[in-house]
């Protein structure tokens, strides 16, 4: 199965951020360190902070960081975001017709459940674990990675 790229932008975005945290980023700052179309960035952004994955800011000064714990964020959750459904096929032809042998098929039963194995599995990490070495994940992207302030 492979992923939208929306989906691999949203994770890229949310490990950056992760990694930069409490400091704010910006999108021209992660479409720089990964390569990728800053256009593609901006809708993500927008589309991770309108479901409560970031903290947004517009205008000078502007950027984003994680409004969640990486601990509290499941990457299954931020890839059905990116992903226009669960189910690998529909069994429908282009005019929305069922395929003629629909009822006698197990191919869609065992495509959604294969589905379901992968969702359950990216249910079981969390941004935390993707950042495993985060030492070397900024070092890689050219970041330092921020630490809260002691008190």
């Amino acid at each position: 199965m492979r992923v939208s790229t929306y989906s691999d932008y949203a994770l890229r975005v949310l490990m950056q951020a992760a990694l930069r945290r409490p400091a704010r980023i910006t999108v021209d700052e992660v479409a720089q360190a990964f390569g990728i179309s800053r256009h593609h960035l901006v809708k993500v952004v927008h589309d991770l902070g309108r479901h409560g994955y970031l903290a947004t800011w517009r205008g000078i000064g502007g950027g984003f960081t994680l409004a969640l714990p990486p601990e509290k964020i499941r990457v299954g959750d931020i890839v059905r975001l990116g992903e226009e459904s669960e189910t690998v096929i529909d069994c429908k032809d282009r005019l929305g017709r069922r395929c003629q042998i629909f009822p006698a098929c197990r191919l869609k039963g065992v495509l959604d459940e294969a589905a379901a194995a992968f969702f359950a599995v990216l249910d079981s990490y969390t941004l935390r674990d993707l950042l495993g070495q985060a030492s070397t994940l900024a070092k890689l992207l050219q970041i330092g990675i921020q630490r809260p302030e002691r008190r």
